[in-house]
């Protein structure tokens, strides 16, 4: 299994928000780390479809993003998933498994497993306009991965998680790329410190680093911040 970017630019008016990328991701997880305006946003909703490329190409095993045999090997959790306030936590995962074309007996299997996976199983019952903001952010992890995702795609997944769910996240995520690709992105290094298989670190809309987790020869965010000061050096120098 290979999803294969090929030079996938996006330009918006006069901004480049992603320039010529090309990548090769095999499953495991993928750890994308950048500043805020980086242009990792912008590089997954493309991943997901969700906008289209200015150019280049996006496929998974030579089927392209726009096809529907692709869409159904997605899971994707946006910065801010959408869901409905006055739905309980279970009826909204069967109505996402609903949608992901899950039989009702295979979605009810999958929403017990998952609430009990992500500790909200006694909050199954509660309307979701009840809920904390980890406790939707661990609902938006669990929408993510009914569906058994080839390709799951994670944006600031941990925004509001304790540091107890932090590490149940982290578990749950290296179980799961065991069979899938995990493109996880953040502008928090821990968060991919510990699962990332591999480890990608883009600034102004370009990959300045593409290297496997065990050939970074320091702590993760010292080598992370010497990266972007040694390009910042480079762009002073010219």
């Amino acid at each position: 299994m290979e999803l294969v970017l090929d030079r996938v630019t996006k330009q918006y008016n006069s901004k480049i928000a992603t320039d010529r990328i090309s990548l090769s991701l095999k499953p495991g997880v993928i750890g994308l780390l950048g500043a805020n305006g980086a242009g990792k946003t912008t590089l997954m909703r493309m991943i997901c479809g969700v906008i289209k490329p200015s150019s280049g190409s996006i496929s998974l095993d030579g089927v392209d993003v726009s096809e529907e045999m692709y869409r159904d090997a997605l899971g994707y959790l946006p910065q801010d998933f959408g869901y409905y306030p006055n739905f309980t936590g279970k009826d909204f995962l069967m109505y996402i498994a609903a949608l992901k074309g899950l039989s009702r007996s295979e979605a009810k299997r999958k929403t017990a497993e998952l609430l009990k996976k992500v500790n909200l199983e006694n909050a199954a019952n509660k309307k979701i306009k009840g809920y904390s903001g980890g406790m939707k952010q661990r609902l938006g992890i669990a929408q993510a991965v009914l569906n058994d995702p080839k390709i799951l795609v994670l944006d600031e997944p941990t925004a509001g998680l304790d540091p107890k769910e932090r590490v149940r996240f982290r578990n749950m995520i290296a179980e799961f790329a065991k069979d899938s690709i995990v493109l996880l992105s953040t502008h928090i290094v821990s968060d991919v410190e510990h699962i990332a298989d591999r480890v990608l670190m883009m600034k102004e809309g370009q990959i300045i680093w593409d290297g496997d987790r065990n050939d970074v020869p320091e702590d993760l965010e010292n080598f992370y911040m010497s990266k972007f000061e040694d390009e910042d050096m480079e762009a002073d120098d010219e």
